[in-house]
C-alpha cells in the first residue's frame, strides 16, 4: 500500500505535513532535515523542488528556493541526495514543484527515479486536471505515484467533484485564494469554506494549507480536515547554525 493511504488509513486526525525547500539553507541539508522531521514525529514531509518562476509562493519559500538554486540545488541533485532515505525514513514523502520542471527533466525519467527513491506523491499546482487525465494518469499510477490537486474558496463544486475522482492520496485544500504564508489566524471566511467543502462528503481525504503557521492555525485547521500543512512557518524557524534543534524545537511547539 501507498504509504500515504496507510498514514490517512491508520492515523487519527491531526495529521502534521511538513513543507521545506530542497537545499535550504545549505545544498546538503535536505536529508539532515528530512531525518529531523521523522524524528520528531512529523507525519507527513513534502520537499519543494526550486524554481525560478513559482505560482503558488509566497516570498518566504521564494526566498528559499533562490537561495537552493544559488547553492546548486537541481531536480537531479535531489534524486541523487533521496536515493538512500528508505534505510531510515518510513513516513510519507511528497515532492512539490512545478510541470516545466518535470518536462526538463523528463516526465518518465522523474517517475523511474522518485519511485526508486521511494516518493509516494507529487504536488504540481500547474498540472490542469484535464491534461493530467488524458496524458499522465495512467503514466503516475504506473509507478505508484499520487498525485494530489489543489482546491481553494473559488474552485467549484462541479470541479471539486472532479478533482475527488482524481486525486491520489488526498485533496491539497488551500485554505484562502493567496500564495503561501504564515498567518496567525484564519477567518471566518475560510472556516465557512472548510464547512462547505466538509459537507460536500467527498471520497478523498482533505489536508489544509497555506497560512497554517502556528500551534492555534494547525488545530483549528484540523478540525475540519484530516490534517494541515505548515511551510514558511517551519523555513523561517531554520537557523542554519542550529538546524536540527531549531526544526525539532518548531515541531514540539506545534504539537504542543
Amino acid at each position: 500500500m501507498n504509504r500515504i493511504d496507510a498514514l490517512l488509513q491508520n492515523a487519527s486526525k491531526s495529521i502534521l505535513s511538513i513543507y521545506y525547500t530542497a537545499g535550504y539553507p545549505r545544498l546538503d541539508d535536505t536529508v539532515s532535515i528530512l531525518k529531523s522531521l521523522a524524528e520528531s514525529g512529523v507525519d507527513l514531509v513534502e520537499i519543494g523542488i526550486p524554481y525560478s518562476d513559482p505560482m503558488a509562493d509566497g516570498p518566504t519559500i521564494q526566498e528559499s528556493g533562490s537561495v537552493a538554486i544559488a547553492n546548486g540545488m537541481t531536480l537531479r541533485v535531489l534524486m541523487e541526495q533521496l536515493q538512500n532515505v528508505r534505510q531510515e525514513i518510513h513516513i510519507p514523502i511528497i515532492l512539490m514543484g512545478y510541470l516545466n520542471q518535470l518536462m526538463q527533466y523528463g516526465i518518465k525519467d522523474f517517475l523511474q527515479m522518485a519511485e526508486g527513491c521511494g516518493v509516494d506523491g507529487v504536488i504540481i499546482p500547474d498540472l490542469p486536471v484535464d491534461i493530467y487525465e488524458r496524458e499522465y494518469q495512467e503514466l503516475f499510477e504506473a509507478h505508484a505515484i499520487k498525485v494530489i490537486f489543489l482546491i481553494t474558496p473559488q474552485t467549484s463544486d462541479k470541479r471539486i467533484h472532479k478533482i475527488d475522482q482524481l486525486s491520489g492520496g488526498f485533496i491539497y485544500m488551500v485554505s484562502d485564494a493567496s500564495i503561501t504564508g504564515a498567518k496567525s489566524e484564519l477567518s471566518s471566511s475560510q472556516i465557512d469554506y472548510f464547512r462547505r467543502v466538509v459537507d460536500m462528503k467527498l471520497n478523498t481525504p482533505l489536508i489544509t494549507g497555506f497560512g497554517i503557521s502556528n500551534a492555534d492555525t494547525f488545530h483549528t485547521a484540523c478540525k475540519y480536515s484530516s490534517g494541515a500543512i505548515i511551510g514558511s512557518a517551519f523555513i523561517q524557524a531554520l537557523d542554519k547554525n542550529d538546524l536540527i534543534a531549531s526544526a525539532e524545537r518548531f515541531i514540539l511547539h506545534i504539537r504542543n
